[in-house]
């Protein structure tokens, strides 16, 4: 019992070491959103940029899906009848606003920002009318998916344990309040949503208990730098022929759909040009997925996607339906870490392996 004693007083310094203290500055490398001031005096904690990624923006109340669906954390999901699918430049910023501010103070400055630069307000919401689980912080298990979950999802967060970026995301809410907005700037479209809440915690974030944050997510709607180039037949010919596979990026769809963009012309133009070539060769087209969003959901979305492949081959090149096997795996086989934008760029993909 003595050497126990010691040990849990030894652990006590180095627990109080790791609680969140107050910043007196903005997270290293954190920045506001293009063209949108902060509430004033407020800190940046916890932030996350992509100069191209997509985001799910619930812009109604939160409603049950059917039939029911769990998530990885053991949550019921939920879904808005509107969710605004957008693409672009996304940022999540959260703030720590200076003491005795107020949920609503933050979302009413927000408000007013965008409409005297002539946006619009589309939705708020307060506490259970918004829907889903709007009490507890990231992470939390066995519930409803809330607003917190969609807008920034546990496994977009790697802040470290007891860090104020971890606090900021973690903690329970009081008081929550949701409001998204849109504004137009210099040609481009900008949604915009702040969830404000006043965090509670009684230990390792006590810092922070009676505090406000405001996660500000912002998503300008700007296209996608084109980077990726068109694998050409005899190259696809080469990669099969020594491994087997080849991972394919020029061919793209509509966000969470399995609707062909114009642009996979080319790409599905050389896959034929292969076939054709080869006569006897016959590819299991395999579509992959980055991690956002349930697993069960990928799974279905990445089989439609190479359904979608094969149909086009088919219908548009008049290769035989014997010589293609669609197969979706989902996010289940990763090239990269999901943990950054570029990681998920490298797993959305589709491959070609031989049968």
């Amino acid at each position: 019992m003595r050497i126990v004693f010691a040990l849990l007083c030894g652990l006590v310094p180095a627990l109080a070491l790791a609680d969140a203290v107050l910043p007196d500055a903005d997270l290293a490398g954190a920045r506001d959103p293009a063209g949108l001031a902060r509430y004033e005096g407020s800190l940046i904690v916890e932030y996350k940029a992509g100069a191209f990624d997509e985001i799910a923006l619930p812009a109604s109340v939160l409603e049950p899906v059917e039939p029911e669906q769990r998530d990885g954390m053991n949550n019921r999901v939920l879904a808005a009848k509107d969710t605004r699918m957008l693409e672009g430049t996304l940022t999540r910023a959260v703030y720590l606003l200076p003491p005795e501010r107020t949920p609503l103070e933050a979302v009413r400055n927000y408000q007013q920002a965008i409409e005297e630069a002539g946006g619009q307000r589309l939705y708020e919401c307060r506490a259970d009318a918004c829907g889903g689980d709007t009490d507890s912080g990231a992470g939390h298990g066995g519930g409803r998916v809330g607003i917190g979950d969609l807008l920034f999802p546990k496994d977009r967060i790697d802040a470290k344990a007891f860090s104020n970026a971890y606090c900021a995301v973690v903690t329970s809410r009081a008081d929550p309040r949701y409001a998204v907005m849109r504004v137009e700037r210099g040609g481009v479209e900008t949604h915009l949503a702040v969830l404000a809440w006043t965090a509670r915690d009684s230990m390792y974030c006590k810092a922070f208990d009676g505090r406000t944050f405001a996660l500000v997510v912002t998503l300008e709607a700007k296209p996608r730098e084109q980077k990726m180039v068109t694998v050409k037949a005899a190259d696809m010919g080469s990669a099969i022929a020594s491994g087997g596979k080849v991972a394919l990026y020029g061919i793209l769809f509509d966000f969470d759909q399995a609707t062909l963009r114009p642009d996979s012309a080319a790409q599905l133009g050389e896959i034929a040009a292969l076939l054709n070539g080869d006569p006897a060769l016959k590819l299991m087209v395999v579509g992959h997925t980055d991690n956002v969003g349930g697993a069960a959901h990928n799974l279905e979305l990445s089989r439609r996607r190479a359904d979608a492949v094969v149909a086009a081959l088919a219908a548009q090149h008049g290769i035989a339906a014997e010589r293609l096997l669609a197969q979706g795996m989902g996010s289940a086989s990763p090239l990269a870490s999901n943990d950054s934008e570029d990681g998920r760029a490298r797993n959305r993909r589709v491959e070609l392996v031989k049968l």
